[in-house]
């Protein structure tokens, strides 16, 4: 049997989803594929209500697609019930999002250590990871505090320790500057940037902050649940509009759009 990794640590193939209003069904995505590389930044970006979150929600395991597969690190996600992909999400997974979702009464240090205690670690092992997470993130000085006395990009900071501390393989990131100032939005990109690299992760990200755009290694932008660009800002043989090395499967390709 081998174990050889997956070359792609996320794939959605075909995935469509519908949401009720009343008498009117809104499709927000559309036979939608995708895959995505580990240790990668990649950044979903588009306006609001073009699908992007959505799409995270649903690569995440968080949410079914109404049709279509998703597979993450060789898994098969589409079909498992909930508690299959709840383990799923605290072995291998960690969420960052804009509002911050921290207690106001633990503190930093507090928030780290929470999710690691439903992992079967040790006492002693969860306070180490979350120091280092702490550390990592420029923040092991502010771990006694709570939320009240940290700055919003403390407050991030703290969210992307937590979601660090797990050793996650996945790291999705649903707006995670746009509640933030530009100096301490420029600190969380290249924090997300760097869990990439130095870590092998695949990081997830859907934005409209364009500040993440030169830090991604590959851009995907959405408009009405569908790509209409993909391109590496790296890369100064891709252009916008042409698709990368990456499979992105039978999408209906629509060109740049203006």
């Amino acid at each position: 049997m081998s174990t050889t990794a997956p070359v792609f640590s996320l794939e959605a193939d075909s995935i469509s989803k519908s949401f009720e209003s009343g008498a009117v069904s809104i499709q927000v995505l559309r036979r939608f594929s995708v895959s995505v590389r580990p240790a990668e930044l990649t950044l979903v970006a588009g306006p609001s209500g073009c699908g992007k979150s959505t799409l995270l929600s649903i690569l995440s395991g968080l949410q079914a697609a109404d049709e279509g597969r998703v597979r993450a690190l060789g898994q098969e996600l589409s079909g498992e019930n909930s508690r299959t992909l709840e383990r799923f999400r605290l072995k291998h997974t960690g969420f960052v999002f804009q509002g911050f979702n921290l207690f106001s009464a633990l503190t930093a240090l507090e928030q780290v250590e929470l999710p690691l205690g439903y992992m079967g670690l040790s006492r002693a092992d969860i306070r180490q990871r979350a120091r280092q997470a702490l550390d990592e993130v420029g923040i092991g000085h502010r771990g006694s505090m709570r939320p009240a006395q940290l700055s919003g990009g403390e407050k991030q900071r703290v969210a992307i320790a937590r979601a660090l501390a797990k050793r996650p393989q996945l790291l999705f990131a649903d707006e995670p500057t746009s509640a933030l100032d530009a100096v301490s939005g420029q600190t969380v990109i290249d924090l997300l940037r760097r869990i990439a690299v130095d870590h092998g992760t695949t990081v997830l990200c859907v934005s409209h902050d364009p500040r993440l755009i030169q830090r991604a290694d590959r851009v995907l932008a959405m408009e009405d649940g569908v790509i209409n660009r993909d391109w590496r800002p790296g890369d100064t043989g891709s252009r916008p509009g042409m698709h990368s090395d990456d499979h992105t499967g039978a999408l209906p390709f629509q060109g740049d759009r203006r």
